[in-house]
């Protein structure tokens, strides 16, 4: 059992499916951190729920990002610290884009009348975009 545990949270890793563990359980730390911003500028300041929304979402890039270099992918094809961010960035809008064009489907379109759970749905299918993306794209070796 401890070396279960071991592969699934110490040691460096190829394996496909830890890193998505890795990539889902450090996922679930930024969502809370992100759920409780869309929270506390969309209800508690009553803010616009595309800005709350968008300040989630990029609170949680960060946070993936250090996690994803420090902990879930044992590759990384660029070197350069500024220009992977930069790249990992341009991923995250991307998936910032897609949040609120699922946020205005599923809240004005779809017709679901509570934003969080507009919210939820647009994370899910976002978060699946991101992993993806950023596994083969930045964290995955080089063709040799």
């Amino acid at each position: 059992m401890r070396d279960f545990l071991d592969r699934l949270f110490k040691r460096p890793t190829d394996s496909f499916f830890v890193q998505l563990f890795r990539y889902l359980f450090s996922g679930g730390v930024a969502f809370v951190i992100d759920k409780a911003l869309f929270l506390l500028v969309r209800y508690v300041l009553d803010g616009d729920k595309y800005v709350a929304t968008t300040i989630g979402f990029a609170v949680g890039l960060v946070i993936t990002y250090l996690l994803s270099i420090s902990w879930i992918f044992n590759e990384r094809r660029i070197r350069k610290t500024w220009l992977e961010f930069a790249a990992f960035a341009v991923i995250g809008i991307v998936g910032m884009a897609l949040m609120n064009l699922f946020m205005w489907f599923f809240s004005d379109y779809a017709g679901i009348g509570s934003d969080i759970v507009a919210n939820l749905f647009s994370t899910v299918l976002v978060t699946l975009w991101n992993f993806v993306a950023k596994k083969y794209i930045l964290f995955s070796r080089k063709s040799r």
